[in-house]
């Protein structure tokens, strides 16, 4: 087994696993002994979703993290998704299958600028989305996702001074829909960035009947064309809700492999990227594999790990956020 210094090095437990070996059974088998569960974000990998106890969105994964009576969880998403579920569960052990397993719009924002920043706002109320490092949310005064973003700012009364961060495009799509003044932080996720208006026009012309579905961290020229804006919970709903056949959809194409099992009659075309990829993965999610998620609830390594101090501060928005999704019916 790879030393704790190694696993830091390389990010995650490496070691030969026998090919023989059923790793479906294998995570089962330990799951039980272990009393650990294992919650999966919907741009993972269709094996791991298909593992996974709970698959969901970042809202619906904090629920999960925050109410789960396992000893152990290992999350299958990336580094502040299983820093979230530390925060709301510091006396249970978090593991991530690989360490590395990062995010583009997390790094989008420094928290030593983001206080900075904020410092220069200090009438304004900071509502973060979930999509940022542990120490950014202990800075914050209510956290968001983008299944509750424009509800939570509702909630608010309308002369509060609002700065949002890390996201500028979900921020824009937040203000336009709230019609609220909100302070940006110039902040982006890499692959909802990068959906090309242009190779979408295209697409739509020869698919004439498809529906475009978009997440709200893409940019507006994306989300003026869709049909339908909304989180990755929303979008898979949307797509079975409705009659149509064809669905062009602008988010991770992780979501389409639930989105086809819930709907074995439809086509789901994943909305091409402004560069030579057939199709738009995170890097990040997909680090995690299912021989890594084995080998982390083997070994029980690597661990997440966020200073108490960071987790009192951080928990309050968090919290809050869980509290106002609640009243909301989210």
């Amino acid at each position: 087994m790879d030393t704790f210094e190694e696993i830091n090095v390389k990010g995650f437990a490496d070691e030969f696993i026998d090919p023989t070996l059923d790793l479906f059974d294998e995570i089962e088998k330990l799951k039980k002994e272990k009393n650990a569960v294992i919650l999966a974000h919907y741009y993972q990998e269709p094996d791991i979703q298909d593992i996974a106890d709970y698959i969901g969105d970042s809202l619906g994964l904090s629920q999960q993290a925050a109410k789960t009576d396992a000893d152990i969880i290992v999350f299958a998403g990336v580094h502040f998704m299983a820093e979230t579920a530390k925060i709301l569960s510091p006396s249970k052990k978090v593991l991530l299958p690989d360490i590395k397993a990062g995010c583009s719009l997390a790094d989008s924002c420094p928290p030593h600028l983001f206080r900075k920043f904020k410092e220069q706002y200090p009438d304004h109320l900071v509502i973060t989305y979930v999509n940022c490092t542990a120490e950014l949310k202990a800075m914050s005064d209510i956290v968001c996702t983008s299944s509750n973003a424009v509800g939570i700012v509702e909630s608010l009364p309308k002369d509060q001074k609002i700065i949002f961060g890390p996201d500028k495009n979900l921020g824009a799509y937040v203000a336009k829909k709230t019609g609220r003044n909100l302070v940006l932080w110039n902040g982006a996720c890499m692959v909802h960035e990068i959906f090309s208006r242009e190779k979408i026009t295209k697409l739509k012309e020869r698919h004439p009947g498809a529906k475009l579905l978009a997440h709200p961290e893409c940019e507006d020229a994306i989300l003026q064309m869709a049909d339908y804006i909304g989180s990755t919970t929303g979008i898979l709903k949307y797509a079975s809700k409705h009659g149509d056949k064809e669905f062009i959809v602008a988010t991770e194409s992780g979501i389409i492999h639930q989105m086809e099992k819930e709907n074995p009659g439809k086509t789901f075309i994943p909305a091409p990227p402004n560069n030579n990829c057939a199709c738009n993965d995170c890097p990040h999610m997909k680090r995690n594999t299912l021989e890594k998620l084995y080998l982390c609830l083997k070994n029980e390594m690597p661990e997440i790990s966020v200073p108490q101090d960071i987790i009192e501060k951080a928990v309050k928005p968090i919290e809050r956020m869980l509290e106002i999704s609640a009243s909301l019916g989210l």
